[in-house]
């Protein structure tokens, strides 16, 4: 169980759209309007939300395929991470390539999940296992 807290008395729950969606649906808490500044259009939109995300978990935020595809709209980060020792508000900034559309109290804005991450630990060696992927990036090839 996610623990929630609502900071804004128009903050919607997270929730799924649909049975076996991977991500969770995060709702704008208030209308926004859209920033022009050096030619790039954002908005900064307030979720109303605090999550007590678990140990060894982090929330993931992403963008929603409506927007990118429809209104060529993203993350200004393209991935947002919320670490467990997170507590204050969440809120996405969003970019548009091309077209904007209204931000109203009440829109899905991105889409969240929350994977278990567990801490990792480092060590030093003089040689790595054998892989066929040692070519750098794009090494499987343009077929």
């Amino acid at each position: 169980m996610l623990k929630v807290k609502l900071l804004h008395p128009n903050a919607t729950l997270p929730h799924y759209a649909h049975e076996g969606d991977g991500c969770f649906d995060l709702f704008a808490v208030e209308d926004v309007s859209w920033n022009y500044t050096n030619g790039i259009q954002t908005a900064t939109v307030p979720l109303g939300l605090a999550f007590e995300i678990p140990v060894d978990y982090t929330m993931f935020v992403f963008s929603r395929s409506g927007h990118g595809f429809n209104y060529g709209i993203t993350l200004a980060n393209s991935t947002g991470v919320i670490d467990s020792t997170y507590r204050g508000e969440v809120e996405v900034k969003l970019t548009s390539h091309n077209r904007v559309f209204d931000i109203e109290k009440g829109t899905k804005v991105a889409q969240a999940c929350v994977i278990h991450t567990p801490r990792q630990y480092f060590e030093i060696v003089q040689e790595l296992s054998p892989s066929p992927r040692t070519g750098g990036l794009g090494s499987t090839g343009n077929k």
